[in-house]
C-alpha cells in the first residue's frame, strides 16, 4: 500500500477521514492553518480510536499504530509534495475552494488525484481554475462518520480522466469503503438525491398533519428503513414487480410533494431560528441529554449494524 493521502480542513469530516485512512494503514498528512490545534486535534481523533478500539471496531495493535501515521502541515507546499490523493474538506464556499483547488494545481506534480468532499457544490465548477492538469480532479464524497459509514460516492467532471477515477477508486477499496461511481456531476449525486426526496416527503407529511414528527421516523425507524440496507429500492421493485411500481406510482406520485422549492414548513422552521440540534428545537425538541444520547446512538447503531451485516 503505497499510497500517501493529504486531507486539508480538520472540521469533524477532516478529522474523520484523516482517522480512516491511517486506520486502514495509509500514511495521512492533515494540513490545518493552525498546527497549535494539532493536540487538540490529535485528542479528538485518539478519542475516536478509543471508541473503536472498545467496540472491537479496530484491534489494540491497530489503535496503537493510528497515530505515527498521522503528520501534520500548515503548507500546501508540504501537502501538495507528499500526497498522491489530496481530499479537500474546507467550508462550503464555492470561491474559497476554487481558489484552493487551482493553488493545488500549481503546486502538485500532474498525477496528484485532486478531490473534494463536498455533498453540495459542482465538482466541475471547483475545478474549474485548474489550468494545468483539471483532468484530474473529481469528487469524493464521503458520509460521517466516514470511519464507519462505507459509502463513497467518486463523482466525475466532464473532465476527469478514467486513470484518474480509477486510482481514486483502487485507493477506496484499499481502504475498505464501498465506492459507487457518479458519472454526471449533477446536484446532489446520488446518495443526496436519494436521502433529500425521503426528507422533502417527510416534511410534507408534517405540515399536512398526516404524522407527528416522532411517527414519521417511527415509521421509517421501524418499517421498510431496517430493510433498506439488506433490500434496496430498486431491488424491492423488481422483488414486487415492475408492474405493481407502475400502478402504485400512478395513484400515489400525482399526492406527493413535488414543487421546486422546499417545503414552506422548513423554512418557517429556520426563519424562527429552530435550527436543530444546533438550537434545541427543530422539526421537534431536544434536550442536551437528548442530543447526546443520539450522537452516541448512531455511532454505536452504526458499529452494531456493520457488524450485524458483516460489513466491519
Amino acid at each position: 500500500m503505497s499510497a500517501k493521502i493529504g486531507i486539508i480542513g480538520a472540521g469533524n469530516m477532516g478529522k474523520g477521514l484523516t482517522l480512516l485512512f491511517a486506520m486502514r494503514g495509509f500514511p495521512v498528512t492533515l494540513y490545518t492553518r493552525d498546527l497549535a490545534k494539532e493536540p487538540a486535534i490529535r485528542e479528538a481523533i485518539s478519542g475516536n480510536i478509543k471508541l473503536l478500539s472498545e467496540n472491537e471496531v479496530i484491534s489494540a495493535e491497530t489503535a496503537e499504530a493510528i497515530p505515527a501515521r498521522i503528520s501534520f502541515t500548515d503548507s500546501y507546499e508540504v501537502i501538495a509534495a507528499q500526497a498522491d490523493l489530496i481530499i479537500e474538506n474546507v467550508v462550503e464556499d464555492l470561491g474559497i475552494k476554487r481558489a484552493l483547488f487551482a493553488e493545488l494545481d500549481r503546486l502538485a506534480k500532474p498525477d496528484v488525484i485532486l478531490s473534494s468532499n463536498t455533498s453540495a457544490i459542482s465538482i466541475t465548477e471547483i475545478g474549474q481554475d485548474c489550468v494545468n492538469h483539471r483532468e484530474r480532479v473529481i469528487g469524493t464524497h464521503f458520509w460521517n462518520p466516514p470511519y464507519l459509514v462505507p459509502l463513497v460516492e467518486v463523482i466525475e467532471t466532464p473532465y476527469s480522466s478514467p486513470d484518474a477515477i480509477a486510482r481514486a477508486t483502487q485507493i477506496m477499496e484499499e481502504a475498505k469503503k464501498v465506492p459507487v461511481l457518479c458519472h454526471k456531476d449533477v446536484p446532489g449525486f446520488v446518495a443526496n438525491r436519494l436521502q433529500h426526496a425521503l426528507q422533502r416527503e417527510a416534511l410534507n407529511i408534517v405540515a399536512r398533519g398526516i404524522a407527528s414528527p416522532e411517527d414519521v421516523d417511527k415509521s421509517i425507524k421501524y418499517g421498510f428503513g431496517m430493510r433498506l440496507g439488506i433490500c434496496p429500492p430498486l431491488e424491492v421493485v423488481d422483488m414486487g414487480g415492475t408492474d405493481l411500481t407502475l400502478s402504485i406510482h400512478e395513484y400515489l406520485f400525482p399526492d406527493l410533494y413535488n414543487e421546486p422549492e422546499p417545503v414552506p414548513i422548513l423554512k418557517e422552521m429556520v426563519a424562527r431560528g429552530d435550527l436543530g440540534f444546533k438550537s434545541g428545537k427543530g422539526v421537534r425538541a431536544w434536550t442536551e441529554d437528548e442530543i447526546r444520547a443520539s450522537r452516541e446512538n448512531l455511532t454505536k447503531g452504526l458499529i452494531a449494524v456493520l457488524r450485524a451485516l458483516d460489513r466491519l
